[in-house]
């Protein structure tokens, strides 16, 4: 007779593996310029509610020109605590898409974003009709905090 196999021990449940660990947050991404308005602001320029405090019209001016002027009118803007700057550039041309934008009106993000103003923009939204519609941009500047002296 062959041997008797022995007999198998009872299964014992298995224990459940720890759950997972919670993952850190991941860190904030980093706010660009243009990227922090809050709902009523979205909704009182996409109104066409907000009227601006400055005006820039670069119409007719050089890509070099037109990148100082914009410079100088934010500086002045900012030193007077403005909030919202119109910034006209001009409409596309009319015609079969894609139609090329204009030189300053493409440059305009870049020269926003490298600008030695950026942590002053609030947000970049294009401008309502009736203040030129794609033909311009609302540049939301941010409230400055007022300064504190020590009497």
């Amino acid at each position: 007779m062959p041997p008797a196999e022995p007999a198998a021990a009872p299964e014992r449940p298995k224990a459940k593996a720890p759950p997972p660990a919670p993952k850190a947050p991941a860190p904030a991404a980093k706010v660009k310029p243009g990227e922090t308005l809050d709902a009523s602001w979205d909704r009182r320029l996409g109104r066409g509610i907000v009227q601006p405090d400055v005006t820039v019209d670069l119409h007719g001016h050089s890509l070099a020109g037109a990148y100082a002027l914009l410079d100088n009118r934010l500086e002045q803007a900012i030193g007077i605590g403005a909030r919202v700057l119109l910034l006209i550039t001009g409409k596309p041309p009319k015609g079969e898409p894609p139609i090329a934008r204009g030189r300053i009106r493409a440059a305009v993000g870049d020269w926003l974003a490298a600008s030695r103003h950026a942590g002053s923009i609030a947000a970049v939204r294009i401008a309502h009709p009736r203040h030129g519609g794609a033909g311009a941009l609302y540049i939301v500047l941010r409230r400055r905090k007022p300064v504190q002296t020590n009497l």
